[in-house]
């Protein structure tokens, strides 16, 4: 007797995560050319970005105004508008109102440096 093609379907798709079990998640990190991790931790420390974000990593960053920075590096979008790279991520922590305006995250005036040592630590959390 042959098998429904919709029973066949779903045995092969359960056949197929089944298979997937047991392989080790695969992670991702953000590489940011010019930008120091360590530095990144004392920038959001000083900017005061955990009283918006949780952030693992930062001292007392469990703000819950924006969302929580953990596994940032995979993430495929963020401000909800653009690709995760490493040139939009600079862009929208130095100057998030240009990218969208009127979000609730505020522009902390921060240099490129700072901007991109912020992102280099933010693209390790994975």
């Amino acid at each position: 007797m042959r098998p429904r093609t919709g029973a066949w379907a779903l045995a092969t798709g359960l056949l197929w995560l089944l298979a997937a079990c047991g392989r080790p998640a695969v992670t991702h990190s953000l590489a940011i050319p010019g930008g120091d991790p360590g530095r990144g931790v004392f920038v959001i420390a000083q900017a005061g970005c955990g009283a918006c974000h949780e952030i693992p990593g930062v001292g007392g960053a469990r703000g819950l105004v924006g969302p929580p920075l953990d596994r940032l590096a995979e993430r495929t979008i963020i401000a909800g508008v653009l690709p995760n790279t490493a040139d939009n991520l600079v862009r929208w922590i130095q100057a998030p109102q240009a990218v969208v305006p009127g979000n609730a995250m505020p522009d902390m005036r921060l240099t490129q440096q700072q901007a991109r040592d912020v992102a280099a630590y933010l693209g390790t959390l994975t």
